[in-house]
């Protein structure tokens, strides 16, 4: 059926109000507004929620971003010894003869350095790196409303990056939740913040891209942890802030960022992982890690392109726990304490679980021949 309309009486000076019925049967109900016309409503979305235009990321931020921290150390450094021949203008009796003011003596020297934390404690523990506070004569703890509060190190772990830092003043402070990084997913969400070069509450967006990313083989060999990658960016100065999910939980402490060559990955340490290590801290100072003393591979895939399940011993450590109880190269760790391991990190995960002196049964297969062997782990550190 055609459409009539008194073209005629468009032209008056109520044109808009007569073009109105025109618009709304061409266009629908979505038409935008006429003056003096009256339009039918806007048309819902299909689960009945309007348009939102604030970002999940806002939300996460302002859960947890008050909690985020600027730490600001300084550091004695002692002069360096040796060096260079001594001018012979250092001669004090040469430098009143040409009427020179006495030569500057060397001496100790202060450097600044900067990174992130964030408060997991209302009553003013944070976790950051170690390498953040690592020598630090004083620390200096920026909040986000400009309070500005003497820090004091708690404890620090090398083998893991993590230390625990106390605010000097009581709280209540602003505290960021923990999440669960044994829950997380490739290709979830995941959200940096903190103070790269200085600049305040930085945010970046990105998604998780891997996990279990073995430190080892990213050219820590001094480190023992498994590490959460992610395309957020994460630059100097945001070591040691917190990587958040969607819901602005804490999933992880940013640590390292890949420069040069494959630059653009991110790595932080889980918070499962970090929040043993800070509960060790606080309660002990210092964080004890057990060993066997090799080193470990994952099996390449097997014919189907899976990966194969078990823990390839690349290394024995002579004189080492393994060494002594008869564990060689080329063995493969596939149990340990009757549990089946299906990565490297598996038998890491057991040797900590168990601790130093607690014998542990390995599941070994050598040469395709199943064995057991027991080890008694020994002290990171200690062992020979």
């Amino acid at each position: 059926m055609g459409l009539t309309f008194p073209v005629n009486r468009c032209f008056a000076a109520n044109r808009l109000r007569c073009l109105s019925p025109l618009v709304a049967a061409l266009l629908g109900p979505l038409a935008l507004p006429i003056p003096g016309s009256t339009v039918a409503p806007a048309r819902a979305f299909p689960n009945g929620s309007p348009l939102v235009r604030q970002s999940f990321v806002a939300e996460a931020v302002r859960r947890s971003g008050p909690a985020v921290v600027t730490i600001e150390t300084e550091r004695t450094l002692a002069p360096a010894s040796g060096g260079s021949a001594a001018s012979p203008l250092d001669d004090p009796m040469l430098r009143r003869f040409f009427g020179m003011p006495p030569a500057a003596q060397p001496g100790p020297r202060k450097v600044r350095g900067q990174g992130s934390g964030v408060i997991f404690q209302a009553q003013g523990l944070l976790l950051t790196n170690a390498h953040v506070v690592e020598g630090g004569t004083r620390v200096t703890v920026g909040l986000q409303d400009g309070q500005r509060v003497e820090g004091q190190v708690v404890g620090l772990d090398h083998v893991t990056d993590l230390a625990v830092v106390r605010l000097a003043r009581n709280g209540p402070w602003p505290i960021a939740p923990l999440g669960n990084s044994d829950a997380l997913q490739v290709g979830d969400w995941a959200i940096a913040v903190g103070n790269p070069f200085g600049l305040n509450h930085t945010v970046t967006l990105g998604i998780i891209s891997s996990l279990n990313r073995s430190a080892s083989k990213l050219g820590l060999s001094d480190k023992r942890l498994d590490l959460i990658q992610t395309d957020a960016a994460i630059n100097p100065g945001n070591s040691g802030g917190p990587l958040l999910n969607a819901d602005g939980e804490v999933i992880g402490i940013n640590t390292l960022v890949r420069t040069g060559p494959g630059a653009g990955l991110g790595f932080a340490i889980p918070i499962n992982r970090a929040r043993s290590i800070a509960a060790e801290i606080v309660a002990t100072g210092k964080v004890i890690h057990p060993v066997i003393g090799v080193s470990l591979n994952g099996l390449p895939v097997g014919p189907d392109g899976q990966p194969q399940p078990g823990a390839l011993v690349v290394k024995v450590l002579q004189s080492g726990p393994a060494a002594r109880s008869g564990v060689q190269s080329g063995d493969v760790i596939v149990a340990v304490e009757g549990r089946i391991v299906r990565s490297p990190s598996d038998v890491i995960a057991a040797v900590e679980a168990g601790g130093v002196g607690r014998p542990l049964t390995l599941g070994l297969l050598r040469a395709g021949r199943p064995l057991q062997i027991k080890v008694l782990p020994g002290e990171w550190g200690q062992v020979p």
